[in-house]
């Protein structure tokens, strides 16, 4: 076995190689770029090294500079992790030249499989199933139409060298060919500098199965059976699951020994993937094979007891297969689900920001090489494995891959495993940038997943299911902000007051001598400029020991009685008229992110103070938003100021707040001095918005 490797990547592969590593004794190196300096996977390895600018090209894909930093370490192999430089022959084969170990297949196996139609060649001679179509040589576009009119329409042409989705078109008919052609060569060459294709028939809702295996330097080559993949976006995977449901035991053994013929036939060694597409009548076809460890590996882990890559390790240092194909067996189910940043209302469009707030379901420890872990104690979700490369704080950047964490739950059974995922989706909580986590939890509650109706067009076909039309936020989720909100007031109330404490006047309770103090919180949907415009109106009531809402969306449409029955942090236990509700609200800003029910509703609140005097601007002044006491005057008569400068600063329920100029302009008159008390309503002071 190694004593040290470097890691050569990022994120939470790297972070999941370093903690086999540890296990093993073997020490690790990382690699960082700048925008990495402080990189969860920099703190997790036992040294790091900066290797150049945040752009991949000059820093984690400079296999010369990866290559100059393991001999000056001392390690004595790297491990690619994958993306980057995994599955790059010429790297593997500068590795070796240097005398260090790549942790992948050979370079004439990636090489071999790196092109589509080279590989399908060799598939075809070692009698794998290949998918009716042209894979040759001849790019003619008059013989390519030709050829493609011969296996029928649909056709779908992919680059040769593609991968990811890029450089595909599905032709519906003869018509269209040569301008889809013409498309795929220019993406194609663009993504992949090939403008070669193939054409293949188009296969009407298929699956996406892959086979995982694993080959050794002596000669042996096993299968650790499948999963299936088949739920993807613009072909792109969102959840993996193995075992393949409804899968029967003839055609996996059938699907795994093609794809140990695959393999052989490249003179495979370490962990790769031989994918296949597969008719719902369950023939199938060879597709193409990754020759690395694919992001999916921790659900083949979790159904086979293994850590895949120990196997790697051990593998690279020359030790044999850690099992037999007779020893290996599956055992219960297991789902993984890609946790992005990105909108999936807005196209599946990246997000980038910082991870502000992070709570993550309780992972109960799996662990790798034994069997499955099992929870104990209430409300633990056994099972759940998390695999991430980032921490609350960290930022998701525009130069790398927005994956946030990758989701594993383990079940007995599917049905089992299906329920963890939701109850993990409904545990996660993420404020800062946007997530695809409740289009997840949509994604695994509905119908066609649930029940295994599964095929490559799953998302498309159930468009009306998997993006429902804006709801208004629910009454529980209003009541959580607003008490939110009271119970905020009370403990800056409580910092400023000091000694004064006990004076009742002196503090933001609500309380009134005579008559109960009522006043309106005003929320907004966060998404209101995308989707139609969502306002809520809470009107609240202050009582002795409890509050008075009058909730929009309450079901006893009357005002309710809402009580605070516990608070921890920022997780509250409210009773909101007969019904308890739980919950978690984060500020950020003007957003209230509440958590309720397993459901993220983002609320903007509309402080009056924040906003003072920005409608009355236009007309020429500035005023309070309710009474007050002006307690600073930061502008002088005559004075310019610029958008968002400080005017005037009020205090009013012993908390201060600050009036801004809403646009450039110039201070006409100040109308109050310090210590003035002012009435709602009142102009603070003459103000002209620049031309």
């Amino acid at each position: 076995m190694f004593t040290k490797i470097l890691i050569a990547n990022r994120g939470e592969i790297a972070c999941r190689v370093a903690a086999t590593a540890r296990r093993l004794g073997v020490k690790t190196v990382a690699v960082y770029s700048e925008a990495d300096a402080n990189a969860k996977h920099v703190a997790v390895c036992d040294e790091a090294v900066l290797i150049g600018p945040a752009a991949a090209k000059e820093s984690y894909l400079c296999g010369d500079k990866i290559i100059a930093v393991a001999l000056a370490s001392g390690a004595q192999a790297i491990h690619p992790g994958y993306g980057f430089l995994s599955e790059n022959a010429d790297f593997a084969d500068a590795c070796a030249a240097a005398g260090l170990v790549f942790i992948g297949p050979p370079a004439s196996a990636m090489r071999a499989m790196g092109s589509k139609s080279a590989a399908k060649s060799l598939m075809e001679k070692a009698k794998v199933p290949l998918v009716p179509g042209y894979h040759g040589d001849n790019q003619d576009a008059d013989f390519l139409h030709t050829q493609a009119d011969k296996i029928g329409y649909p056709v779908l042409l992919k680059a040769s060298a593609g991968g990811g989705g890029k450089g595909m078109r599905v032709i519906e008919g003869s018509a269209e060919f040569k301008a889809a052609l013409a498309s795929c060569k220019r993406e194609a060459i663009s993504s992949f500098g090939d403008d070669k294709v193939l054409a293949e028939k188009y296969l009407q809702r298929p699956r996406h199965i892959e086979i995982q295996v694993f080959a050794d330097t002596l000669g042996n080559c096993i299968y650790l059976f499948e999963r299936d993949c088949s739920v993807q976006r613009r072909h792109q995977k969102v959840l993996e699951e193995a075992p393949a449901p409804n899968m029967p035991a003839e055609r996996r053994a059938a699907m795994g020994e093609a794809a140990v013929a695959a393999a052989k036939a490249v003179g495979y060694v370490g962990a790769g993937t031989v994918e296949f597409i597969a008719n719902q009548d369950g023939t199938f076809y060879f597709m193409e094979m990754n020759t690395r460890l694919q992001v999916e590996h921790p659900v083949t882990e979790m159904i086979t007891g293994t850590d895949l890559v120990e196997w790697q390790l051990r593998v690279a240092a020359g030790e044999p297969l850690p099992k037999r194909q007779d020893e290996l067996a599956i055992n219960g189910h297991a789902i993984e689900a890609r946790i992005y940043a990105e909108n999936p209302e807005k196209g599946f469009l990246p997000s980038i920001g910082t991870l502000r707030h992070l709570q993550t379901p309780q992972a109960v420890v799996f662990e790798l090489g034994g069997t499955p872990a099992h929870g104990a104690g209430l409300g633990v979700p056994a099972g759940v494995r998390i695999d991430s490369g980032v921490r609350e704080g960290d930022a998701i950047s525009p130069f790398y891959d927005p994956m946030i964490a990758k989701l594993i739950v383990w079940g007995a059974d599917r049905k089992q495993a299906l329920a963890r995922m939701a109850q993990a989706l409904a545990q996660y909580q993420i404020v800062g940038l946007a997530s695809n986590i409740a289009f997840l939890k949509r994604l695994v509650e509905g119908q066609a997943f649930s029940t295994a109706d599964l095929d490559t067009g799953l998302i498309e076909r159930n468009q009306a299911e998997l993006f429902p039309a804006a709801q208004a936020a629910p009454a529980a989720a209003l009541a959580l902000a607003a008490v939110a909100l009271i119970e905020a007031e009370k403990e800056v109330s409580a910092a400023q007051s000091g000694a004064n404490r006990a004076d009742p006047w002196g503090q933001a309770l609500g309380w009134r001598m005579n008559n109960p103090y009522t006043r309106t919180l005003s929320f907004g949907d966060e998404y209101a400029a995308a989707l139609p415009a969502k306002a809520y109106a809470v009107k609240l009531t202050y009582r002795a020991s409890d509050w008075l809402l009058d909730l929009p969306g309450n079901p006893e449409h009357a005002p309710c009685v809402v009580n605070l029955m516990a608070q921890d942090g920022n997780d509250f236990s409210i009773k909101v008229g007969e019904r308890a509700v739980h919950g978690t609200v984060r500020r950020d800003g003007e957003l209230l992110h509440v958590f309720t029910g397993g459901a993220h509703y983002p609320l903007v609140y509309h402080d009056p103070m924040a906003h003072a005097g920005e409608t009355e601007a236009e007309g020429g002044r500035l005023t309070a938003p309710m009474p007050g006491k002006v307690v600073a005057v930061l502008a002088a008569k005559g004075q310019e100021v610029k958008k968002g400068d400080a005017l005037v600063i009020m205090e009013a329920m012993k908390m201060e707040h600050t009036i801004a100029a809403p646009h450039d302009g110039l201070v006409e008159e100040v109308l109050y001095n310090v210590g003035d008390q002012v009435a709602d309503g009142a102009p603070l002071l003459a103000f002209k918005a620049a031309a």
